[in-house]
């Protein structure tokens, strides 16, 4: 990006993890990654599916999802999970415990419910964070463990951009992950700033600099009825989030992938236009760099 458009962007971004406390950089994969996701349905099908397209031959995947689901219910056998059979299909599909705990994946993709406040206060989600980490710790140290930061509804009283700029140090990082940090500073969990790309897509949306692009909830899924759906992405949204994790994971710049992907089930994923899609990938790489939790650098 030109220096100009540069410094416009950084007036549109809140402060991204300034204060966040330093964890060792990491060094780039030098091969295609084998990935574990576990999470819900804001990770979904599809994202996983386009990050596989964006990293090219030899990256894989594997996950556990489920909806609305926390980490507790994954970690604990007997807890139920909404719609685990409709969302756990092979290839995909692979049990979390004997995944994570096999040492197999380069890298592990934790995330949690929201309402996150709930998750945290009812559910022990920092307790069960460090459990799943600590399981991906001893089956090798070579395994990157993430946390896949989300967002909250559209509609969220306190308001969605609101949320996800003042949530991301005392909740996701904090609350979360302070335990897990403090514990194991040779091998923290690293963040995938998944809410913050989200709102700084939005904010560069609304203030006119993403080609066809104009509001927020252009990246957010219509429901069956055709209502606004006021927390799951479309396939734009996906798009968006799929670049988010290809460059904390890989530590390149996103500029100049593909736009053109597919879904999960084959079918020709919507698409940014080619200028679109580039506007969104220089933001994208811009969060990333700006947050020092991802382990990557400039």
């Amino acid at each position: 990006m030109r220096r100009r458009g540069f410094l416009a962007l950084l007036a549109l971004l809140p402060a991204l993890g300034v204060k966040a406390k330093a964890v060792p950089a990491l060094s780039p994969p030098n091969t295609p990654m084998n990935l574990f996701h576990l999470g819900h349905s804001l990770v979904g099908a599809n994202m996983p599916h386009m990050l596989a397209q964006l990293a090219g031959d030899g990256h894989r995947w594997n996950s556990q999802l489920g909806s609305g689901t926390t980490l507790k219910q994954h970690w604990d056998p007997d807890a139920p999970i909404l719609d685990f059979e409709r969302v756990n299909q092979p290839p995909a599909y692979r049990d979390a415990r004997a995944a994570i705990g096999s040492g197999d994946y380069d890298a592990v993709v934790l995330t949690e419910m929201v309402e996150l406040r709930d998750a945290i206060r009812y559910h022990n989600s920092a307790k069960y964070l460090r459990h799943w980490a600590d399981l991906a710790r001893q089956a090798t140290p070579k395994t990157r463990i993430y946390l896949y930061e989300t967002w909250h509804r559209l509609d969220d009283p306190e308001g969605w951009l609101t949320r996800i700029d003042t949530d991301l140090e005392p909740l996701w990082l904090g609350k979360l992950l302070g335990s897990d940090t403090r514990r194991n500073p040779g091998h923290p969990v690293y963040l995938i700033p998944g809410g913050q790309a989200m709102a700084a897509v939005a904010r560069a949306a609304e203030a006119g600099q993403i080609d066809g692009l104009t509001r927020r909830d252009h990246l957010f899924a219509l429901d069956p009825s055709g209502n606004q759906d006021m927390i799951h992405f479309n396939d734009l949204g996906a798009y968006v989030v799929a670049l988010t994790h290809y460059a904390v994971l890989y530590h390149r710049t996103p500029a100049g992938l593909p736009h053109r992907l597919k879904r999960a089930d084959g079918s020709a994923a919507d698409a940014l236009t080619l200028t679109a899609a580039r506007q969104v990938q220089d933001i994208i790489w811009q969060v990333v760099i700006a947050q020092p939790r991802t382990g990557v650098t400039p």
